[in-house]
């Protein structure tokens, strides 16, 4: 059956790209909902639905938007958090244009909400199986595809010209024991001169090796090191968990996805939805 939170929850942090204080509100929503986003610092803001349909960024994140103003961006870990936890509606409000970053990865997201109590609904949830091979190819050869499968399990591989990082390969099928031991704990990464760049177009202002792993040629900056092995692919599986929510269903499927980001994960959704032949609702 379907569920929602119990109680209101509220989270605090900056985000990532604005450096603004955010505050979350993760609120109880009716079945058949899904996970809506609200800006409370919007006079009369219009729930914006967690839907592929209403992704309108995906450069460094997953961003959500209406119109110009009316936006909430990187939504995706608490998105592959809420799906993990098997949260079907919630109306979460937040009062700048940034879901807060917290630590970079969807640990601390886990930590909190999973204490939170739950309630079953009356509607059954909604799952979509694949019925036949997606794929998405970007012009530099990168690609995704969702493959017939009877529960999520991906198989991702990353390859980055620092050997600290290098060829890196996560196949497994997503249960939530996965999830809690390799996945929740991995943070969001970049090199040290993207850091630099991004800075110079006014971006990352929250970002610190509090909430990001930053690789400066062949050394890691963040004392402490890598969490769990293989981080870095392991965070692009919290990413692709996360945009695979805004199908708005609990998708079954194999993922296989070679160098990819945010916006293969909206284009494959965009080739599922295209034809009625692709998919089936359970």
């Amino acid at each position: 059956m379907q569920q929602t939170f119990k109680n209101s929850i509220e989270i605090k942090g900056i985000g990532l790209h604005s450096g603004l204080n955010s505050v979350l509100k993760l609120e109880p929503a009716p079945e058949n909902s899904g996970i809506q986003f609200i800006r409370s610092d919007i006079k009369e803001a219009l729930p914006i639905r967690a839907l592929y349909s209403n992704v309108i960024d995906t450069r460094n994140c997953t961003c959500l938007g209406t119109s110009p103003q009316n936006i909430v961006s990187t939504i995706e870990h608490l998105m592959a958090v809420l799906y993990i936890l098997g949260v079907d509606n919630a109306l979460i409000s937040v009062n700048n244009p940034e879901i807060p970053i917290l630590d970079g990865s969807g640990k601390t997201f886990l930590e909190i909400l999973q204490k939170e109590e739950l309630v079953k609904q009356q509607s059954a949830r909604k799952y979509l199986k694949v019925k036949k091979e997606i794929t998405f190819t970007d012009d530099k050869g990168n690609s995704v595809s969702l493959l017939p499968a009877d529960s999520l399990d991906i198989s991702f591989d990353i390859e980055f010209p620092s050997k600290i990082v290098g060829h890196q390969h996560f196949e497994n099928k997503i249960t939530k024991d996965i999830f809690v031991k390799e996945i929740a704990p991995a943070r969001t990464f970049c090199e040290k001169y993207q850091v630099d760049y991004l800075k110079s177009l006014g971006l990352i202002k929250g970002g610190s090796l509090e909430n990001a792993v930053v690789l400066d040629g062949e050394t890691i900056l963040n004392p402490e090191g890598f969490r769990v092995k293989n981080e870095c692919v392991n965070h692009k599986v919290m990413d692709t968990i996360g945009d695979l929510y805004t199908s708005g269903y609990y998708i079954l499927a194999k993922v296989v996805a070679n160098k990819t980001g945010h916006y293969h994960n909206n284009e494959i959704l965009k080739r599922l939805f295209a034809d009625k032949e692709n998919y089936e609702i359970l």
